[in-house]
């Protein structure tokens, strides 16, 4: 497996995957897929504010999987604090993929001075990204109740929380 920096070219790949969790999972409140310019913007502004986005290959080049942070919010006091994003292929989950992909997002965060990562997961049934985070020091820190409305049926997030480096007070 190959993880490397997103790159505007993996945008097609990248919007295809990422169609098949929009349109058959509830971990993305998302319920149109971009297309793949638009995934190449939402590239673009995350790779704008310094934070990474990986994306992991297998060795014929096949798209597998793909991670980032993204801000929280824009208001200038949450500028050192992210929100990851992962996403994996149907046919390469369980394999590590997404392990590999939070650990080196991880990382780069670390290194760009981030401090505070937050996930916030799509449906409290969500055990796989749940565990993901959880196997990475990520702690629960609540659950919204019923806030997003997809597939026929109420869906919570679960917020999950890890720091990074040395906290300032």
């Amino acid at each position: 497996m190959i993880v490397r920096p997103a790159a505007e070219a993996d945008a097609p790949a990248m919007a295809a995957l990422y169609a098949h969790h929009v349109l058959h999972g509830l971990g993305t409140f998302e319920e149109v897929p971009p297309t793949p310019t638009e995934m190449a913007e939402r590239l673009a502004a995350v790779e704008a504010r310094g934070l990474p986005w990986r994306v992991a290959l297998d060795a014929d080049g096949r798209l597998l999987g793909y991670a980032y942070a993204g801000p929280f919010r824009l208001r200038a006091a949450y500028r050192h604090t992210a929100e990851t994003s992962v996403y994996v292929a149907a046919d390469a989950q369980r394999r590590g993929v997404g392990r590999i992909l939070l650990a080196t997002v991880i990382e780069a965060c670390e290194a760009a001075g981030i401090r505070q990562l937050l996930a916030l997961i799509g449906d409290s049934a969500n055990a796989g990204s749940i565990g993901l985070h959880a196997a990475f020091g990520f702690k629960p820190v609540g659950t919204l109740r019923d806030v997003g409305f997809k597939a026929g049926r109420w869906v919570d997030v679960v917020m999950m929380q890890k720091a990074l480096g040395p906290i300032l007070t």
